[in-house]
């Protein structure tokens, strides 16, 4: 084609209707995959995903104002959302918004996802700017094409969600973001405000939920027409809503892993499941009131098997975290506990002979690992001693109070001789404490960073509860802190204590010896068990309406529970994983009881010794690192 003609078909194509095209036509005549971000790159093709079809039409739909999908992880959710950034880039032009819970995850979408997207598609390379420094239309968060814009922002971001009319918003991980912007309340309800002026906006919220009652995505769907997908039986050709109840396996085996129909009882192998899947239908459980919902998990995609999601399920029973993390990422549900409260009447009836009033405390066998927590006051030190088992069987095994300021030196001396002390088993042996955690936070918080920076060789650690911990973590990897006094730098973590709390309360719940199951001596009284069960789980929404699970105090005294969890991070601390903690089981091994600790403390005051003074005519290390260069 001559350089005039293709110019004379450039010009004319700009008058032009555009075709008449559903989303998953689009996607299927244009989309191209790039081999960048996606494990199958190539033309996209909706028969590989047909449970997305309707999501995709629906999103399409002019009279469909809200889009709702709930989904887990890894089931071509954000795929979909690519896929209408590029349907209005070419057919429906007009400003729109993606929305990451992070500023730094809607850059890294820009680059990682939306850029390759628009290379590899040819129509999209044809009508989208590439962001370049000296082309000012388009940027990384920010891409012009003829009649519109896409603008990504961050849910954290009050500037990036501001002043900005958008017609098509597309919000993606809901539960991810934070439940305020700022001061300037829930960021979801701020970007809708942004369509206001739009008579035909769309609004497509996406996410893998989290926790049950505290979850966007979950309150949104319960606001849709709620559709699930009717997939029929090979066998009777009656039609039923897939679910994890259908899945059968032997003697643990993920090999031997089919469905059962709840109608015919039939076995349908793995390899009939995606001709069911594109054969299935959405049907709706409520009326339609301008939201669409669906409900999309693990078991539609195809690239997952079911003894793979078989395995994932089994391995997942290991632990409260993998279950919830199962529960959301493969079933695409929220995560509900187990139990919000634990009465202490049934606990103190659980109580063992291990350690009674008359007979001291001698270890039962299971234990392998001793960690402490320890809660500050202004005017005494709470220390909980734990003993852990394989897969964290826990025993406690000592409760003490350590009466006195934490900034005078008398009491960490007392406390020093339950962190030094070795705790027997019946054959003579003997384990020392493995880590320990003390509460900085608002009680003599200085003090605390003495003492832990005096006893740092005993794995002797300061923790800084948050609510939500650090990127999800239970423990955060270690951090260092300056004294305000210039003496040094104390190692403290931060606790995620929601996520501690709930575990600790779970395994409360526990019934039966064996793993997470709580043992408890005859020692410990109705107080102990009081402070134990002294929070409780509940439901809140701020003042924006934004659902929240917080703890909540139903006594006055809950040191012992904020010990335990202290006594758990710390065994976080050291042993994160199964592998770790054989590995620090072993490696302490059982010694003599006569044989002392394994190492002298460093100090027994709350005062960190004070660092020699540099002599003057030694160079500083980082001079003689130069010169060496």
């Amino acid at each position: 084609m001559s350089a005039l003609a293709h110019l004379e078909t450039k010009t004319f194509r700009r008058f032009t209707p555009p075709p008449r095209l559903t989303l998953s036509e689009w996607a299927d005549r244009e989309r191209v995959l790039a081999p960048e971000s996606s494990a199958e790159p190539g033309r996209w093709r909706t028969s590989r995903v047909p449970y997305m079809r309707e999501p995709m039409d629906v999103i399409a739909d002019r009279h469909v104002e809200v889009v709702v999908i709930m989904a887990s992880a890894q089931t071509a959710k954000t795929e979909v959302l690519l896929n209408q950034v590029g349907y209005t880039m070419d057919l429906n032009p007009g400003p729109m918004m993606l929305i990451e819970p992070t500023l730094d995850m809607a850059r890294a979408v820009s680059k990682d996802r939306i850029g390759p997207m628009i290379q590899a598609t040819p129509r999209l390379t044809e009508v989208a700017a590439t962001p370049r420094a000296r082309n000012s239309s388009s940027t990384i968060l920010h891409r012009s094409f003829p009649g519109g814009a896409l603008t990504l922002a961050g849910a954290n971001s009050p500037s990036s969600l501001a002043s900005r009319p958008i017609r098509d918003l597309l919000a993606d991980e809901v539960d991810r973001w934070p439940d305020s912007v700022g001061s300037e309340g829930d960021p979801l309800t701020l970007a809708m405000k942004r369509t206001t002026t739009f008579r035909r906006r769309k609004i497509v919220i996406v996410s893998t939920p989290t926790t049950k009652d505290a979850s966007r995505i979950e309150d949104w769907f319960n606001l849709s027409d709620q559709r699930r997908l009717h997939v029929p039986c090979p066998r009777c050709g009656a039609t039923f809503v897939l679910a994890w109840e259908h899945v059968r396996f032997e003697d643990r085996d993920p090999t031997t892993a089919h469905l059962a129909c709840p109608h015919c009882r039939g076995r349908i192998e793995d390899y009939e499941r995606a001709a069911m899947v594109t054969a299935g239908q959405w049907v709706a459980e409520k009326p339609f009131t301008g939201i669409a919902g669906f409900h999309v998990w693990e078991m539609y995609a195809p690239w997952r098997t079911l003894a793979d999601q078989v395995k994932a399920f089994l391995q997942a029973r290991h632990s409260l975290e993998m279950r919830q993390a199962w529960t959301n990422t493969s079933l695409g549900l929220p995560w509900e506990a187990p139990g919000e409260r634990v009465e202490a009447t049934g606990l103190m009836l659980r109580r063992e002979p291990y350690a009674t009033a008359t007979a001291p405390l001698v270890l039962p066998d299971g234990v392998q690992i001793i960690t402490m927590g320890v809660d500050t006051q202004d005017d005494r030190l709470e220390a909980l001693v734990i003993g852990w088992g394989a897969r964290e069987e826990a025993w406690v095994l000592a409760r003490e109070t350590f009466y006195g300021d934490p900034a005078a030196a008398d009491v960490w001396r007392e406390f020093d001789g339950t962190l030094t002390g070795r705790f027997a088993f019946a054959d003579g042996t003997s384990l020392g404490i493995a880590s320990t955690l003390i509460d900085s936070a608002g009680h003599r918080t200085q003090a605390v960073y003495r003492a832990v920076m005096a006893r740092r060789r005993r794995r002797v650690e300061a923790s800084i509860g948050r609510n939500h911990g650090e990127k999800g973590l239970l423990v955060s990897p270690r951090k260092r802190i300056r004294l305000k006094d210039g003496t040094g730098t104390a190692p403290y973590r931060i606790v995620g204590v929601d996520q501690a709390k709930s575990l600790v309360m779970a395994r409360l719940r526990v019934a039966d010896p064996g793993p997470e199951y709580v043992h408890f001596p005859q020692t410990v009284g109705e107080i102990f068990f009081d402070e134990l069960t002294a929070e409780k789980l509940v439901t809140k929404r701020n003042k924006f309406g934004v659902p929240t699970k917080i703890w909540s105090q139903v006594r006055d005294r809950n040191e012992t529970f904020d010990c335990f969890v202290l006594g758990l991070a710390a065994l976080r601390m050291v042993a994160p994983t199964p592998a770790r903690f054989q590995q620090l089981a072993a490696r302490q091994g059982r010694q003599p009881a006569g044989d002392g600790p394994a190492a002298p403390a460093q100090a027994d005051t709350a005062e960190a010794p004070k660092p020699a003074p540099r002599a003057p005519w030694l160079p500083r290390r980082a001079d003689w690192l130069r010169r060496g260069r």
